[in-house]
């Protein structure tokens, strides 16, 4: 009798049984994360974006996103909800997440609904804090992470970075905008026409992009900075088609009279001022000054900060913008851009299995954090603002 081939769609190591899986529920403890509504400087910047919060609630997060929160930068509440945020009315529902991010530092109030022991992420704002918001803090026993501290493995401040990049693209675009409003010229080079003088106080990244976007206007950039190796950097990255000084006031004095616009982007403190009250005075009539580095100290004398409701202020005849948040301007994309940093960095946060084993295993993740457990952790500003000073490698290790 004939062996019958009995047809079967699965190859003989399929049909072997196999052992049980059990699901095996990871460890890390998963976060519940807020997004809090921001309240103040007119901000219309989010921290993440509804794509990003598709990708962190797949990951079994929960997000809990205060009404109207992306609504500065065109993203609905319909859209977060779809993305399977929870979408809540209270504020103080947003700031119970035992991680909080936010784009502007909380206020007083805001403080108060913190939890003892969040992780609360946002900008710090130095020049526009106080002792007081520190005390607050401290009280509450918050470990506070700020985007100006934010390092990645290489050392890079990877979020200040990235919104220095948008920052200079901007100044130089809103420059335009003002330059169009005082005296009609256009910022930029026309045939037959004298293009218009930028000069750029810093070879950061915020003086990279901003020198950049002049040069791709057709305007005269001359960018000034007291570190040769950052003004090395930026010659060879524009091909030497930009002069640049080490700042000598004479030389930045005789400038300035000529600028049409100076963008101010100079990220190092500075004890004093480097445009001075009196080199403004000698400045062209209906010239326009974007400080960008506003929030960060006083580089230029007469810079103040300004609101997006009153964006800039004139003195000696000269159009002044201080905005603290300047990237707020072009919400949408800096949402964007931010939603990124930090899709990447709570996804890697997951794989070190929380916060608190980041914090043991990689350094850079201890130097971005100002408080820890309510105790001060940064020298900086332990001395600006009159606190006690703990070694972060201290109370970690």
């Amino acid at each position: 009798m004939s062996h019958t081939q009995i047809f079967t769609p699965f190859s003989e190591e399929e049909l072997i049984p196999k052992e049980e899986k059990l699901e095996v529920v990871k460890k890390g403890k998963q976060f519940g994360i807020g997004i809090p509504k921001e309240t103040c400087l007119h901000e219309r910047r989010t921290c993440l974006t509804p794509d990003a919060v598709q990708v962190l609630v797949a990951n079994g997060h929960q997000i809990v996103v205060e009404s109207g929160a992306g609504e500065g930068s065109f993203f609905t509440d319909l859209q977060y909800s779809e993305s399977g945020a929870k979408i809540t009315n209270d504020p103080r529902e947003a700031f119970e997440q035992d991680l909080v991010l936010k784009i502007n530092p909380p206020t007083t109030e805001e403080i108060e609904y913190l939890k003892p022991n969040t992780y609360l992420v946002s900008a710090l704002q130095i020049n526009l804090r106080d002792h007081e918001y520190f005390k607050k803090l401290s009280e509450k026993k918050i470990n506070a992470i700020a985007f100006e501290f934010i390092a990645d493995k290489y050392k890079q401040l990877s979020l200040v970075r990235l919104i220095g990049e948008i920052a200079g693209n901007i100044s130089i675009l809103y420059a335009a905008e003002l330059l169009a409003l005082s005296n009609g010229l256009m910022l930029g080079g026309i045939t037959g026409v004298r293009p218009t003088e930028v000069v750029i106080l810093g070879a950061g990244i915020v003086g990279e992009f901003a020198t950049k976007a002049a040069l791709g206007l057709g305007a005269s950039v001359k960018v000034f900075d007291n570190s040769l190796s950052k003004l090395r950097r930026l010659h060879m990255m524009v091909d030497g088609r930009v002069p640049t000084s080490i700042v000598d006031p004479k030389e930045l004095a005789k400038s300035l009279k000529r600028a049409d616009v100076v963008i101010g982007a100079y990220s190092k403190l500075s004890a004093f001022p480097i445009i001075t009250e009196e080199m403004v005075t000698q400045m062209k009539k209906g010239s326009v000054i974007i400080d960008v580095t506003i929030d960060n100290g006083n580089v230029i004398e007469t810079s103040e900060l300004t609101s997006m409701e009153n964006p800039y202020i004139i003195k000696h005849g000269v159009i002044h913008s201080g905005l603290p948040n300047l990237t707020s301007k072009m919400p949408r994309t800096t949402t964007k851009a931010i939603s990124n940093f930090f899709l990447s960095y709570l996804l890697n946060y997951d794989e070190e299995g929380g916060f608190e084993n980041m914090l043991v295993h990689k350094n850079e993740m201890k130097q971005s954090l100002y408080m820890y457990k309510g105790r001060h952790t940064k020298k900086i500003l332990c001395d600006r603002f009159d606190l006690t000073y703990h070694d972060i490698n201290l109370l970690i290790f």
